[in-house]
Protein backbone atom coordinates (compact mmCIF):
# COMPACT_ATOMS: atom_id res chain seq x y z
CA UNK A 1 0.00 0.00 0.00
CA UNK A 2 1.40 3.39 -1.01
CA UNK A 3 1.56 5.89 1.83
CA UNK A 4 -0.26 9.12 0.94
CA UNK A 5 2.33 11.34 2.60
CA UNK A 6 5.08 10.10 0.27
CA UNK A 7 5.67 10.73 -3.41
CA UNK A 8 8.20 8.99 -5.58
CA UNK A 9 11.51 10.63 -6.43
CA UNK A 10 10.80 10.18 -10.13
CA UNK A 11 7.74 12.38 -9.78
CA UNK A 12 9.72 15.29 -8.46
CA UNK A 13 13.43 15.08 -9.37
CA UNK A 14 14.35 17.57 -12.04
CA UNK A 15 16.99 17.27 -14.74
CA UNK A 16 20.67 17.02 -13.80
CA UNK A 17 21.25 20.52 -15.17
CA UNK A 18 18.63 21.91 -12.79
CA UNK A 19 20.43 20.24 -9.90
CA UNK A 20 23.36 22.58 -10.36
CA UNK A 21 21.35 25.80 -10.55
CA UNK A 22 21.56 27.95 -7.46
CA UNK A 23 18.47 28.38 -5.35
CA UNK A 24 16.77 31.70 -6.19
CA UNK A 25 16.79 32.77 -2.54
CA UNK A 26 20.52 32.26 -2.09
CA UNK A 27 23.28 34.38 -3.58
CA UNK A 28 26.48 32.68 -4.61
CA UNK A 29 29.74 33.87 -3.09
CA UNK A 30 30.76 35.45 -6.40
CA UNK A 31 27.65 37.66 -6.26
CA UNK A 32 28.67 38.81 -2.78
CA UNK A 33 32.15 39.76 -4.04
CA UNK A 34 33.92 36.88 -2.30
CA UNK A 35 36.36 34.42 -3.80
CA UNK A 36 36.01 30.68 -3.51
CA UNK A 37 37.96 29.73 -0.42
CA UNK A 38 37.75 27.52 2.64
CA UNK A 39 34.67 28.37 4.75
CA UNK A 40 35.22 30.06 8.07
CA UNK A 41 34.24 26.98 10.05
CA UNK A 42 36.90 24.74 8.46
CA UNK A 43 40.05 24.48 10.62
CA UNK A 44 43.17 25.57 8.76
CA UNK A 45 44.87 22.68 7.02
CA UNK A 46 42.08 20.20 7.68
CA UNK A 47 41.09 17.83 4.88
CA UNK A 48 37.62 16.34 5.07
CA UNK A 49 37.06 12.67 4.26
CA UNK A 50 35.34 11.84 0.96
CA UNK A 51 31.55 11.65 0.66
CA UNK A 52 29.06 11.74 3.51
CA UNK A 53 31.75 11.00 6.09
CA UNK A 54 33.36 14.31 5.19
CA UNK A 55 29.97 16.02 5.35
CA UNK A 56 29.51 14.58 8.86
CA UNK A 57 32.90 15.97 9.90
CA UNK A 58 32.08 19.34 8.39
CA UNK A 59 28.69 19.63 10.14
CA UNK A 60 30.44 19.11 13.48
CA UNK A 61 32.97 21.84 12.65
CA UNK A 62 30.18 24.13 11.42
CA UNK A 63 28.10 23.77 14.60
CA UNK A 64 31.19 24.23 16.78
CA UNK A 65 31.83 27.49 14.90
CA UNK A 66 28.30 28.89 14.56
CA UNK A 67 26.80 27.61 17.81
CA UNK A 68 26.71 29.27 21.23
CA UNK A 69 30.01 30.74 22.38
CA UNK A 70 31.21 32.18 25.67
CA UNK A 71 31.17 35.67 24.20
CA UNK A 72 27.67 35.30 22.73
CA UNK A 73 26.34 33.97 26.02
CA UNK A 74 28.04 36.75 27.99
CA UNK A 75 26.58 39.51 25.79
CA UNK A 76 23.07 38.09 26.10
CA UNK A 77 23.40 37.76 29.87
CA UNK A 78 24.31 41.47 30.04
CA UNK A 79 21.21 42.38 28.05
CA UNK A 80 19.01 40.22 30.27
CA UNK A 81 20.54 41.80 33.38
CA UNK A 82 19.78 45.30 32.06
CA UNK A 83 16.18 44.33 31.37
CA UNK A 84 15.82 42.77 34.83
CA UNK A 85 17.12 45.93 36.51
CA UNK A 86 14.80 48.13 34.46
CA UNK A 87 11.74 45.97 35.08
CA UNK A 88 12.54 45.73 38.79
CA UNK A 89 12.62 49.54 39.03
CA UNK A 90 9.21 49.74 37.35
CA UNK A 91 7.42 46.74 38.89
CA UNK A 92 9.30 45.25 41.87
CA UNK A 93 6.99 42.22 42.07
CA UNK A 94 7.29 41.41 38.37
CA UNK A 95 8.90 38.09 37.38
CA UNK A 96 11.29 38.08 34.39
CA UNK A 97 11.84 34.83 32.48
CA UNK A 98 13.95 34.06 29.42
CA UNK A 99 12.75 31.52 26.88
CA UNK A 100 13.40 30.52 23.29
CA UNK A 101 16.67 29.73 21.57
CA UNK A 102 18.94 31.31 24.18
CA UNK A 103 17.44 29.13 26.90
CA UNK A 104 17.71 25.97 24.79
CA UNK A 105 21.19 26.71 23.42
CA UNK A 106 19.88 26.61 19.84
CA UNK A 107 20.71 30.20 18.99
CA UNK A 108 22.78 31.61 16.15
CA UNK A 109 25.08 34.62 16.66
CA UNK A 110 22.32 36.94 15.38
CA UNK A 111 19.36 35.29 17.13
CA UNK A 112 16.91 37.39 19.15
CA UNK A 113 16.67 37.32 22.93
CA UNK A 114 13.14 36.37 24.03
CA UNK A 115 11.93 37.61 27.42
CA UNK A 116 8.53 37.36 29.08
CA UNK A 117 7.31 39.44 32.05
CA UNK A 118 4.81 38.04 34.53
CA UNK A 119 2.92 40.60 36.59
CA UNK A 120 -0.47 41.95 37.56
CA UNK A 121 -1.64 44.78 35.32
CA UNK A 122 -5.13 45.99 34.49
CA UNK A 123 -3.79 46.66 31.00
CA UNK A 124 -0.54 45.49 29.46
CA UNK A 125 2.04 48.25 30.17
CA UNK A 126 3.42 48.43 26.63
CA UNK A 127 3.70 52.22 26.65
CA UNK A 128 5.26 52.34 30.10
CA UNK A 129 7.99 49.91 29.07
CA UNK A 130 8.56 51.79 25.82
CA UNK A 131 9.07 55.09 27.65
CA UNK A 132 11.39 53.50 30.22
CA UNK A 133 13.54 51.97 27.47
CA UNK A 134 13.86 55.36 25.79
CA UNK A 135 14.79 57.10 29.03
CA UNK A 136 17.49 54.54 29.92
CA UNK A 137 19.26 54.91 26.57
CA UNK A 138 20.31 51.30 26.18
CA UNK A 139 17.74 50.50 23.50
CA UNK A 140 17.32 51.69 19.93
CA UNK A 141 14.72 51.02 17.24
CA UNK A 142 12.00 50.50 19.85
CA UNK A 143 8.72 49.17 18.45
CA UNK A 144 5.44 48.43 20.21
CA UNK A 145 3.37 45.80 18.44
CA UNK A 146 0.07 46.01 20.26
CA UNK A 147 -2.25 44.55 17.62
CA UNK A 148 -0.56 41.15 17.38
CA UNK A 149 -2.05 37.99 18.91
CA UNK A 150 0.77 38.25 21.44
CA UNK A 151 1.54 41.96 21.99
CA UNK A 152 5.28 42.61 22.33
CA UNK A 153 7.82 45.36 22.72
CA UNK A 154 10.78 44.96 20.36
CA UNK A 155 14.08 46.80 20.54
CA UNK A 156 17.73 46.59 19.57
CA UNK A 157 20.37 46.63 22.29
CA UNK A 158 22.51 49.71 21.66
CA UNK A 159 25.77 48.08 22.78
CA UNK A 160 25.58 44.72 21.00
CA UNK A 161 23.11 45.27 18.14
CA UNK A 162 21.19 42.17 19.25
CA UNK A 163 17.40 42.19 18.98
CA UNK A 164 15.15 41.69 22.00
CA UNK A 165 11.45 40.75 22.14
CA UNK A 166 9.53 41.28 25.38
CA UNK A 167 6.06 39.82 25.91
CA UNK A 168 3.72 39.82 28.92
CA UNK A 169 2.06 37.01 30.88
CA UNK A 170 2.44 34.45 28.10
CA UNK A 171 3.27 30.98 29.42
CA UNK A 172 3.54 28.97 26.18
CA UNK A 173 7.08 30.16 25.41
CA UNK A 174 8.35 28.89 28.76
CA UNK A 175 6.56 25.56 28.28
CA UNK A 176 7.91 25.01 24.77
CA UNK A 177 11.43 25.81 26.01
CA UNK A 178 11.18 23.04 28.62
CA UNK A 179 9.85 20.65 25.96
CA UNK A 180 12.70 21.42 23.56
CA UNK A 181 15.28 20.96 26.33
CA UNK A 182 13.84 17.51 27.03
CA UNK A 183 14.03 16.62 23.34
CA UNK A 184 17.66 17.76 23.17
CA UNK A 185 18.44 15.29 25.95
CA UNK A 186 16.61 12.48 24.15
CA UNK A 187 18.12 13.22 20.73
CA UNK A 188 21.82 14.19 20.95
CA UNK A 189 21.99 14.83 17.20
CA UNK A 190 19.06 17.30 17.31
CA UNK A 191 21.33 20.25 18.16
CA UNK A 192 23.53 19.67 15.09
CA UNK A 193 20.60 19.27 12.74
CA UNK A 194 18.69 22.32 14.05
CA UNK A 195 21.62 24.77 14.06
CA UNK A 196 22.65 23.76 10.54
CA UNK A 197 19.10 24.13 9.25
CA UNK A 198 18.54 27.43 11.08
CA UNK A 199 21.50 28.98 9.27
CA UNK A 200 20.29 27.40 6.02
CA UNK A 201 16.87 29.07 6.35
CA UNK A 202 18.32 32.36 7.64
CA UNK A 203 20.33 32.80 4.43
CA UNK A 204 17.17 32.36 2.36
CA UNK A 205 15.10 34.70 4.57
CA UNK A 206 12.80 31.78 5.39
CA UNK A 207 13.41 31.78 9.15
CA UNK A 208 10.71 34.22 10.26
CA UNK A 209 6.97 33.64 10.38
CA UNK A 210 6.38 37.33 9.63
CA UNK A 211 7.89 36.75 6.16
CA UNK A 212 6.16 33.41 5.65
CA UNK A 213 9.00 31.21 6.83
CA UNK A 214 9.37 28.73 9.67
CA UNK A 215 9.67 29.63 13.32
CA UNK A 216 12.53 28.01 15.22
CA UNK A 217 9.98 25.96 17.16
CA UNK A 218 8.36 24.64 13.97
CA UNK A 219 11.77 23.65 12.62
CA UNK A 220 12.62 21.86 15.86
CA UNK A 221 9.33 19.91 15.70
CA UNK A 222 10.03 18.90 12.09
CA UNK A 223 13.46 17.65 13.15
CA UNK A 224 12.10 15.74 16.16
CA UNK A 225 9.43 14.07 14.03
CA UNK A 226 12.06 13.08 11.44
CA UNK A 227 14.45 11.73 14.09
CA UNK A 228 11.73 9.73 15.81
CA UNK A 229 10.66 8.19 12.51
CA UNK A 230 14.28 7.10 12.04
CA UNK A 231 14.61 5.68 15.57
CA UNK A 232 17.32 8.14 16.59
CA UNK A 233 16.33 8.48 20.24
CA UNK A 234 19.35 8.32 22.55
CA UNK A 235 21.69 7.67 19.62
CA UNK A 236 25.06 9.31 20.32
CA UNK A 237 26.85 11.45 17.74
CA UNK A 238 29.57 8.80 17.55
CA UNK A 239 27.11 6.15 16.37
CA UNK A 240 25.47 8.07 13.51
CA UNK A 241 26.49 9.99 10.40
CA UNK A 242 25.24 13.58 10.49
CA UNK A 243 25.91 13.95 6.76
CA UNK A 244 23.56 11.09 5.94
CA UNK A 245 21.04 12.45 8.43
CA UNK A 246 21.02 15.92 6.83
CA UNK A 247 20.66 14.43 3.35
CA UNK A 248 17.77 12.24 4.46
CA UNK A 249 16.06 15.22 6.15
CA UNK A 250 16.28 17.22 2.91
CA UNK A 251 15.05 14.24 0.90
CA UNK A 252 12.15 13.47 3.20
CA UNK A 253 10.72 16.99 3.55
CA UNK A 254 11.87 18.30 0.17
CA UNK A 255 10.86 15.36 -2.00
CA UNK A 256 8.93 12.58 -0.29
CA UNK A 257 6.62 14.41 2.13
CA UNK A 258 3.31 15.43 0.55
CA UNK A 259 2.52 18.48 2.67
CA UNK A 260 -0.63 19.36 0.72
CA UNK A 261 -2.35 16.17 1.82
CA UNK A 262 -0.62 15.33 5.07
CA UNK A 263 -0.07 16.94 8.44
CA UNK A 264 2.16 16.06 11.38
CA UNK A 265 0.57 15.31 14.74
CA UNK A 266 1.87 14.36 18.17
CA UNK A 267 -0.17 11.99 20.32
CA UNK A 268 2.38 10.25 22.50
CA UNK A 269 4.44 9.66 19.37
CA UNK A 270 4.73 11.65 16.18
CA UNK A 271 2.45 10.47 13.38
CA UNK A 272 1.10 11.63 10.06
CA UNK A 273 -2.55 12.49 9.52
CA UNK A 274 -4.59 13.35 6.48
CA UNK A 275 -5.42 17.03 6.25
CA UNK A 276 -8.94 15.97 5.30
CA UNK A 277 -9.29 14.39 8.75
CA UNK A 278 -11.76 15.87 11.21
CA UNK A 279 -8.75 16.37 13.51
CA UNK A 280 -7.50 19.14 11.23
CA UNK A 281 -9.69 22.19 11.62
CA UNK A 282 -10.14 24.59 8.69
CA UNK A 283 -8.46 22.27 6.18
CA UNK A 284 -8.98 24.79 3.40
CA UNK A 285 -6.69 27.24 5.24
CA UNK A 286 -3.87 24.70 5.42
CA UNK A 287 -4.08 23.19 1.94
CA UNK A 288 -1.07 25.19 0.78
CA UNK A 289 0.66 25.40 4.15
CA UNK A 290 2.46 22.93 6.34
CA UNK A 291 0.38 21.57 9.19
CA UNK A 292 2.39 20.73 12.33
CA UNK A 293 0.35 20.35 15.48
CA UNK A 294 1.85 21.74 18.66
CA UNK A 295 2.40 18.79 21.04
CA UNK A 296 1.75 21.08 24.02
CA UNK A 297 -1.40 22.69 22.61
CA UNK A 298 -3.40 20.10 20.60
CA UNK A 299 -5.26 21.58 17.66
CA UNK A 300 -2.85 24.48 17.26
CA UNK A 301 -0.89 24.55 14.00
CA UNK A 302 2.55 26.05 14.68
CA UNK A 303 3.00 26.72 10.95
CA UNK A 304 -0.34 28.45 10.48
CA UNK A 305 1.37 31.71 9.51
CA UNK A 306 4.07 30.13 7.36
CA UNK A 307 2.61 31.12 4.00
CA UNK A 308 5.93 30.45 2.23
CA UNK A 309 5.87 26.75 3.15
CA UNK A 310 6.31 25.79 -0.48
CA UNK A 311 9.50 27.86 -0.70
CA UNK A 312 10.89 26.26 2.46
CA UNK A 313 10.32 22.76 1.12
CA UNK A 314 11.62 23.77 -2.32
CA UNK A 315 14.83 24.98 -0.64
CA UNK A 316 15.14 21.59 1.11
CA UNK A 317 14.64 19.83 -2.21
CA UNK A 318 17.23 21.99 -3.94
CA UNK A 319 19.76 21.33 -1.17
CA UNK A 320 19.22 17.58 -1.49
CA UNK A 321 19.72 17.67 -5.24
CA UNK A 322 22.80 19.86 -4.91
CA UNK A 323 24.48 17.64 -2.33
CA UNK A 324 23.60 14.35 -4.03
CA UNK A 325 24.77 15.80 -7.34
CA UNK A 326 28.18 16.45 -5.78
CA UNK A 327 28.29 12.95 -4.29
CA UNK A 328 27.15 11.28 -7.50
CA UNK A 329 29.64 13.08 -9.71
CA UNK A 330 32.46 12.73 -7.16
CA UNK A 331 33.86 16.04 -8.38
CA UNK A 332 36.68 17.87 -6.64
CA UNK A 333 35.33 21.32 -5.80
CA UNK A 334 36.96 24.54 -4.70
CA UNK A 335 34.44 24.68 -1.85
CA UNK A 336 33.44 22.06 0.70
CA UNK A 337 30.17 20.13 0.51
CA UNK A 338 28.38 22.08 3.22
CA UNK A 339 29.52 25.41 1.80
CA UNK A 340 27.72 24.54 -1.43
CA UNK A 341 24.41 25.20 0.36
CA UNK A 342 25.25 27.68 3.13
CA UNK A 343 27.80 30.19 4.40
CA UNK A 344 28.37 32.50 7.36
Amino acid sequence: MKLSFLTTKNDLITSSMAHQEKHPCLKEKSERGECAQDPLWKPEGKVYSPGVVGLHEEIIDFVDYIGPSYEGCFLREIIISKVRDLVSSLWPECKVEVFGSFSTGLYLPTSDVDIVLFGKWAQLPLGTLERALKENNFATDIKVISKATVPIVKFTDADTGLHVDISFNVTNGVRTTKFVRMCLENYPCLRYLVLTLKQFLLLRELNEVCTGGLSSYALVLMCICFLQQNNMKNESINSINLGTLLLEFFEFYGIRFNYRRTGIKFSGNWSFISKMSSEVKNYYLFDRFLYIEDPLYPGHNVTGGSYASDMVLAAFKHAYLTLTGILRNNVKRARTMLSSILYV
